[in-house]
């Protein structure tokens, strides 16, 4: 299955995973994607790269089966190689790393595209879009991190809003944005170039059949 290929130019909506409640994490998802979601963004966090701990490959695997919509894993770890191939087997359809945890990372790219899921980077709030300018061939999405990583709930940065921009000067690789993504922030990122918003706090604060909705609404409506 591959998501990000088949994008074209549509604004989609992605809820952050790390917000919902776990004890009934696979209805929470199946609401979002009432509200419109296309996607889902599953957080792995390791207590090194990040200082938090959250879930891995086991979860993904019995979210992957019990829900109709596709799954998107950011790596926020040491070592994501390690992780790789049991994402993989999860049967996740798309896998991001953080460029500044991976020593060989045309290597660690390739390796998530040779095992059928398509490759992206994630890029810190102080990363430039340059850091990665030589991996962009082996890329099928770059995520822009509008908060530092690590935790839901922060405030955006409103910056990156011009690193999308520039980003977008750089390559036609579709550019997803993860962090304090609201009604209010969505059409700022949209109108930079964004087309895949992942709302965690903002989506599970209340019904996320609304709040997923809204989001989506008002980033389409920046186009």
């Amino acid at each position: 299955m591959a998501f990000w290929s088949e994008l074209g130019d549509r604004v989609v909506g992605a809820p952050s995973i790390l917000a919902a409640d776990f004890a009934n994490l696979a209805e929470d998802v199946r609401l979002a994607g009432e509200g419109g979601a296309e996607l889902v963004h599953f957080d792995a966090m390791d207590n090194h790269y990040v200082p938090n701990l959250s879930i891995g490959p086991v979860v993904a695997a019995s979210l992957t089966e019990a829900i109709g919509l596709p799954v998107d894993a950011h790596l926020m770890v040491d070592n994501p190689d390690n992780l790789i191939q049991p994402f993989i087997e999860a049967g996740v359809v798309s896998i991001s790393v953080q460029p500044e945890a991976v020593t060989h990372l045309h290597r660690t790219l390739t390796m998530i595209r040779d095992g059928g899921c398509e490759a992206g980077v994630a890029l810190n709030p102080t990363t430039p879009p340059e850091f990665i300018e030589w991996a962009l061939p082996y890329l099928d999405y770059v995520l822009v991190m509008s908060v530092n990583p690590g935790f839901g709930g922060q405030s955006f940065i409103p910056e990156m809003a011009d690193k999308v921009r520039r980003l977008k000067q750089m390559t036609d690789l579709p550019v997803q944005v993860d962090g304090g993504i609201t009604v209010e922030t969505a059409p700022l990122m949209v109108a930079a170039g964004a087309q895949v918003l992942v709302a965690g706090s903002a989506v599970y604060k209340g019904d996320p059949v609304t709040e997923m909705r809204r989001i989506i609404e008002a980033g389409r409506a920046a186009r």
